[in-house]
Formats: C-alpha cells, structure tokens, sequence
C-alpha cells in the first residue's frame, strides 16, 4: 500500500549530493552514452564527425536517460511499488525524503533541456529528427508512467532495446552522415538486444514482486528458469551476431575484440541461477549492465582501430 504521510525532509548536506546523484541511476546512463557512441564510430568511417552534435546528442541521451529513471521514481512511489525496504537503488522519495512533486519538476526540466539540444542537432542535420526525437521522450514517460506502463507488460525488454539500443545509434550515425546505412543497422542489433537483456535482468530479480503488483512482464510470463536461459541466449546470439557480420565482410575483423567482454556475460547468467531472493542478483543485474557496456564500449574500439589501420 502507498503510506498515507510522506516526510517533506531533504537529504541532509553531508550527503545531498549522493542522493541526488543515485537519484539519476548512473548505471543506467551507459545504456544511452555507449550508443552514442557507436553510432559516431560508425559515421566515422564514412565521414569526418562534427563534435558539436557528437556533444549535442551525447548530453541530450543522457538527460533523456535520467528523467526516465526519475518518472521511474515518481510513478514506483504513487502506486506503492517503492517501500523503505525495497531493494534496488531506487528510494529518493521512501528513505531520502525528497518530495515526488520535485523529482517530477526536475524530470520535466532534464526534458526541456534536451528539447534544446534536439533544436540545434535538427538545425544542423533534418528537422525530421524532430518527430523522431518527440516520440522518443514519450515512450521514455509512457515507459513507467501513464495509464499502462510499458516496463508493466511483456513488451519492456522489445522497446527499452529498441528505443535505447537501436534507434540512438542510428539517429547518432545519421546526424553525422545524413542517411541510415544497412550497415549501421546490422551493427545496432547487438546493442538492441543487450539493452533489452538489461530490462530482463531487472525482471527476473523483481519476478516475485512484480507478480504480486499484478505486472505481467515477460519474466513472469515464461517463468524465472526460461528467463534466465532467454538471457543466455540474448547474450549467445549479440556474440555471434558480430562474427557474422564479420565473415560477411561487413565489419572489420577488429570487432571481434567484443569476445573480451564474454566473462561479464557469463558471470551474469550464471549470477541468476538459483537464486530467488533479489539482493542476491544484484551482482548478476550489475554484470548485465556491465556486458552491455564492455560490449558497446569495444565495437566502438574494434570501429576506430579499423579505420586507422
């Protein structure tokens, strides 16, 4: 149930700072800096990148990012998902005591910051972006917010992957270049489906709570076990789809230095099985995350190697 008084008390000095900085998730924030990214190192290989909208894109992501762990905040609070004892490194309003009005209002700021930055990346690219852009930042709200929020339903992990994943690298690749290639699509499947492993991670620790609030996300759907082995497979399949890409002579051979990132993945699946307790899996969501970042992190560098060999 939701608490019927709620303290007005902000976080004392000593530790504002950390307060409002979980606030934000920043384990979440690689999931929109390393498409970014990737889409540049793309566009890099077929013309010079502008830094400006590198800079532009890259802050407006991350605000994006931000405001959406906030409304996760705000909205987990009013129907009685966040308690004191609930765990994660969500909280700000049940232990910190910041006001859900005020997470909401900065939220909404973050947001008006990075319809700014859009204006000066579709001043300089296509005002098309505009539209794209737009749809983006409601899908971030409708995400936790809204009548029937998206992460409630088992299509979470499909549009967090596609969103967060997939279309940051290309609008980031077609800011650079004015066009999406096909290449630059093949490459944005692996980071759509690590981003979505991300959102599954995070199902699969709040299984038992979620069913309970009546969620009906694709972990509860198909059961813990076969959840898990759906991310081992996420994992399997993102690998393999780069030595594909490979092998066609799509990408350079440099890319398959993303197998440095194959301990992360596997610590992570592993870190699931057996466990039914959420601060158990906490190391397994936290590797997760990590996978996709090493993962990103090294196609970017396989790309920039590529280009200067």
């Amino acid at each position: 149930m939701q608490p019927q008084t709620h303290t007005s008390l902000q976080p004392s000095n000593s530790r504002n700072w950390r307060v409002w900085w979980q606030l934000t998730r920043p384990h979440t924030l690689t999931a929109a800096f390393v498409p970014v990214l990737l889409g540049t190192a793309l566009a890099m290989q077929v013309t010079t990148v502008h830094f400006g909208l590198f800079f532009a894109m890259l802050i407006a992501s991350l605000l994006i990012q931000a405001a959406t762990n906030m409304f996760n905040e705000y909205y987990d609070y009013k129907r009685g998902l966040d308690t004191e004892e609930s765990v994660g490194i969500g909280g700000a309003i049940v232990r910190d005591g910041i006001k859900p009005k005020t997470i909401m209002n900065l939220a909404l700021s973050l947001y008006g910051i990075s319809l700014l930055l859009g204006i000066y990346i579709c001043m300089s690219s296509s005002w098309w972006l505009a539209l794209v852009g737009l749809f983006c930042m409601l899908i971030g709200y409708l995400y936790t917010g809204g009548p029937m929020p998206i992460a409630h339903t088992p299509f979470g992990e499909l549009v967090s992957g596609f969103f967060m994943g997939m279309i940051i690298i290309l609008i980031s690749y077609f800011i650079q270049t004015g066009t999406v290639s096909t290449t630059s699509i093949l490459v944005s499947i692996p980071s759509f489906i690590l981003v979505g492993a991300i959102m599954l991670s995070n199902n699969i620790r709040d299984l038992d709570g979620d069913k309970e609030f009546g969620r009906k996300t694709l972990a509860i759907l198909i059961g813990r076990q076969s959840a898990i082995r759906l991310l081992a497979s996420m994992f399997i399949v993102s690998y393999i789809w780069v030595f594909i890409l490979i092998f066609m002579n799509i990408i350079s051979p440099w890319l398959a230095i993303v197998v440095l990132s194959a301990p992360k993945a596997i610590k992570a699946t592993k870190g699931f099985i057996g466990k039914t307790i959420p601060i158990t899996m906490m190391p397994a969501m936290k590797a997760t995350a990590q996978t996709n970042t090493i993962f990103g992190f090294l196609l970017s560098i396989g790309l920039f190697i590529g280009y200067f060999m």
